[in-house]
């Protein structure tokens, strides 16, 4: 057998419990590293389709892994982990539940042995789920969460380091409590915030939406997640997030109410500090590679025509900048749309300069 250019770190077999988007996800990407990777689920059409896509093969009785990723829903994720931790009783068991600390309490609670037992989370996805929407570079720059304890073997870690360094996340240590409070911070409050302003287009006439734009479609867009999987997250990080929401509500009643008296003494500061907080609190939002910092934006007008959008990022490349982000925004009624770059500040001049005399229409 010819080994693959992509070697993975990992040897030795890799179970996966459940074949949605992240079991298949991770199996896509381990089976293109040469891993034998074993497909195990409730649901023989799921798993039937992910073996289909390449994301493994079906689980057989001979089946001796070394690893076990659980990738099941937040509601059966402690049943799971306890029967794989018996069933295999020499392998290591890992999971991707995005909560970690109500199941560590759960098996904790009902004194199963969780030496073989590493909690982790990759803080990656997309807004469907299934395997259909599974991608073997999914996880590839992402934080992925090992939550390990004073108990944890060395051995049993270095498994799950490895099998974050295969799919090429980014590794960071913490433990269950920090998790949680970390992951309702930046995606389970911000779930339940676009939700809500999804909610509000439910009634808003069609003309009202004919009009939006880049703004509302990138606030919404995790609205279209599943509700099913949501209700199970939000229920098992509730204390949480409703720390968060509650201190959001505070800061939004401050702001409604400026806003109803916007000539009332005080009201133009408080609007305005909100605004400036915000600008400060999305400075320290990691750009590309970790980085932190400000960036300049420039859009360009391009037609809807094939190849325009290639032809662009080509130039842009020829000229030797580096794009550290790009949004596409169509024109409502027009065969155009616009291309928003994000470059370091340094670079925005001279861009500019060279798409203009490459008769590229931009505004800075």
């Amino acid at each position: 057998m010819v080994q693959p250019a992509n070697a993975a770190r990992l040897s030795g077999s890799v179970r996966i419990v459940g074949a949605g988007l992240l079991g298949s996800s991770i199996g896509l990407a381990l089976t293109s590293q040469g891993v034998d990777v074993i497909l195990a689920g409730s649901s023989p059409t799921t798993l039937k389709l992910a073996v289909d896509l390449g994301a493994g093969r079906l689980a057989t009785a001979s089946d001796d892994p070394k690893l076990i990723v659980v990738c099941v829903p937040p509601d059966v994720t402690a049943d799971t982990i306890a029967r794989e931790l018996t069933d295999f009783p020499n392998a290591v068991v890992t999971d991707v539940a995005s909560v970690k600390g109500e199941p560590f309490r759960e098996l904790t609670a009902r004194g199963i042995d969780l030496t073989h037992y590493i909690g982790s989370h990759p803080l990656a996805g997309r807004e469907k789920g299934g395997a259909i929407s599974a991608q073997g570079d999914l996880f590839v720059g992402r934080p992925w969460v090992i939550c390990r304890d004073d108990e944890t073997p060395a051995w049993a870690l270095a498994l799950v380091e490895d099998l974050a360094a295969d799919l090429g996340a980014v590794i960071i240590e913490m433990g269950p409590e920090e998790h949680d409070a970390a992951v309702a911070l930046v995606s389970h409050v911000p779930q339940v915030i676009s939700t809500i302003l999804a909610k509000q287009l439910t009634g808003a006439s069609d003309n009202a939406v004919s009009l939006a734009g880049q703004g509302v479609r990138d606030t919404t867009r995790i609205a279209a997640s599943s509700p099913k999987l949501w209700i199970q997250i939000l229920s098992a990080n509730a204390d949480n997030v409703v720390t968060i929401l509650e201190a959001l509500n505070s800061d939004l009643e401050n702001v409604i109410a400026a806003l109803r008296d916007v000539d009332a003494p005080g009201a133009h500061t408080t609007i305005m500090r909100a605004l400036a907080e915000g600008n400060t609190g999305v400075a320290r939002l990691p750009g590309k590679h970790g980085q932190r910092g400000q960036y300049e934006s420039i859009t360009v007008l391009v037609d809807d025509k094939p190849g325009q959008i290639a032809r662009l990022l080509t130039e842009i490349g020829e000229l030797g900048v580096n794009l550290e982000d790009m949004r596409l925004e169509h024109v409502e009624g027009a065969q155009m749309g616009l291309v928003e770059l994000t470059v370091l500040p340094e670079a925005a001049a001279p861009l500019v300069t060279a798409l203009i005399e490459r008769e590229w229409r931009v505004h800075q």
